[in-house]
């Protein structure tokens, strides 16, 4: 029976490289499996942990937070961010590309939608600073990465996914998770100004004629403005999570409140706007909670075949310790990142190995902060890197997909290197959970 739960995960794992809906994979598979190999009886405990799941309140912070993300897109704040940065940033060499990282920081603690966040940032900054003769490998791996920390820096839907699977609080996940995304942002800062000042034919600065010419009399107001706005909704969401006076999904709530206000106070709210929001919305929830659907039945034939009790004898006798382990698993997240999404990864081998990493007695809110460290490098991994996509679909023809590859490389380096380093220091993850 063991065995035959290691095919279906294996079966699975290759139908979805094939390119087949992974929702329908994942469940209809499993349910093949189950009708096969199991006894009927059984198949009574499955609606039930179906409705456990669809009814976890914790899982309604998801469309919330997406739209959230998806209104704050459309309110132009980050056009606003990204321009006062660059003025405020453009006599530095590096300068440009500092500004980006900074606001893709800022972006991901509002929305925490690397899609949207990348292209913002693909459309806006991109042009301006292939202009001022940054070299595009440069550029595009910039704006690739810096759009990749809505996965890490909260609120990020992928915490909240992992702390549905993980079993452990979001509250704690985000808390957890702010120190090394901070810290993550600093590196990449540090990158850049390296870079500049080792070669800085790669990352001039805007010559200072240009920068007096888009200040004006009320430059100084513009930059409050530019700030205020998302950091009372960065403090709204996150301090209010923090501080115990709201849950996440209550904080979420909060924010999808927030960014329809901050909508209208920037003057581009609309009938037609809120439509266009409801339906992106709608369209990735549906796709989220669908797949859920299918890793709920996934996980529950895969546990009544004993595929867990199985896994966890055959790291006993391979005499694996924790730590081998836990590498082994990083480092099968991060192939798997080349080749599937991370809500796959999610729900297809985190459920697996999580019960090994119990066993092991591993706190699993350090467990959840690494996979979204690892997590955040499939937006980046060639072939399949969603980040890579966004951004050749909105920069000029000039750069080619040679360029985004050996653009992201150094930052997919820095990654691991970080990753790495959160494994070594863990503290750096329990420094801000509550007890």
């Amino acid at each position: 029976m063991a065995v035959l739960a290691i095919i279906l995960f294996i079966s699975i794992f290759i139908l979805i490289l094939y390119g087949y809906p992974v929702a329908f994979t994942l469940g209809g598979i499993s349910m093949i499996y189950a009708l096969c190999f199991l006894d009927p009886a059984s198949f009574s405990a499955l609606p039930p942990r179906i409705m456990g799941v669809m009814s976890n309140y914790v899982l309604l912070a998801v469309p919330l937070f997406i739209y959230m993300g998806i209104m704050l897109e459309k309110s132009g704040l980050a056009e606003s961010l990204l321009e006062t940065m660059a003025i405020l940033f453009g006599r530095v060499k590096g300068g440009l590309a500092i500004s980006v990282v900074i606001v893709g920081a800022l972006l991901a603690a509002s929305t925490g939608i690397v899609g949207a966040t990348v292209i913002t940032m693909g459309l806006i900054s991109l042009p301006t600073m292939l202009k001022r003769g940054y070299r595009p490998e440069l550029a595009t791996g910039v704006i690739a990465a810096s759009g990749t920390l809505g996965q890490i820096i909260p609120p990020s839907v992928v915490l909240v996914l992992l702390g549905s699977v993980l079993n452990v609080s979001v509250g704690k996940l985000f808390a957890a998770a702010l120190l090394p995304g901070v810290l993550l942002v600093f590196v990449y800062i540090a990158y850049v100004a390296i870079t500049a000042w080792r070669k800085p034919d790669t990352a001039p600065a805007m010559p200072p004629e240009e920068i007096r010419a888009f200040r004006s009399d009320d430059f100084w107001w513009k930059v409050i403005k530019a700030f205020l706005l998302p950091m009372l909704l960065i403090v709204a969401v996150l301090g209010s999570i923090f501080a115990g006076l709201a849950s996440p999904t209550e904080a979420a709530a909060v924010g999808a409140m927030g960014a329809t206000l901050l909508t209208i106070l920037q003057g581009k709210f609309s009938l037609e706007v809120l439509r266009s929001v409801g339906r992106e919305t709608t369209h990735l929830t549906c796709m989220v909670f669908i797949i859920l659907l299918g890793a709920t039945t996934f996980s529950f034939v895969f546990r009544e075949l004993n595929g867990d009790e199985y896994l966890i004898n055959l790291i006993r006798t391979a005499n694996l310790t924790s730590n081998q382990f836990l590498l082994l698993v990083m480092i099968v997240v991060f192939v798997a990142g080349f080749f599937i999404d991370f809500i796959e990864i999610i729900f297809i081998i985190v459920p697996v190995v999580a019960p090994i990493f119990v066993e092991f007695e591993i706190s699993l809110i350090w467990i959840g902060i690494l996979l979204g460290l690892n997590l955040q490098t499939s937006f980046l991994s060639p072939p399949f890197g969603f980040s890579l996509f966004y951004l050749k679909g909105v920069a000029p023809p000039s750069v080619t997909t040679q360029h985004l590859y050996r653009g992201i490389i150094p930052f997919v380096v820095i990654q691991l290197i970080f990753l790495a380093t959160v494994v070594v220091f863990p503290e750096v993850v329990f420094w801000l959970v509550p007890e």
